[in-house]
């Protein structure tokens, strides 16, 4: 069996889900040395949000990379809409 592309995105995003793991570990110890809860939520914040770039990052670089190949060669009014499709994604 072929292997998929990779990406060019996917080693930054495993670089930014192994931070996020690391910060995870340390909400774990956080719980653990019954830290405040404030300070956990504060740093499970911070998890969160690094997972969601990393999403987002993700699926942007899926929408560029694929879905071009999918759609091929089309005239440039066409090619404006699936412009706009991609930059409104982005809020998503």
């Amino acid at each position: 069996m072929d292997a998929i592309p990779k990406h060019r995105s996917h080693p930054e995003i495993v670089k930014r889900l192994r931070r996020a793991e690391g910060h995870l570990r340390g909400v774990i110890a956080m719980i653990e040395a019954e830290r405040p809860c404030l300070e956990i939520a504060q740093q499970m914040h911070a998890v969160e949000k690094a997972i969601g770039q990393a999403k987002k990052a993700l699926i942007e670089d899926h929408l560029d990379h694929c879905l071009d190949a999918v759609v091929g060669p089309m005239e440039a009014g066409q090619r404006q809409e699936i412009a706009d499709f991609k930059a409104i994604a982005k809020y998503l």
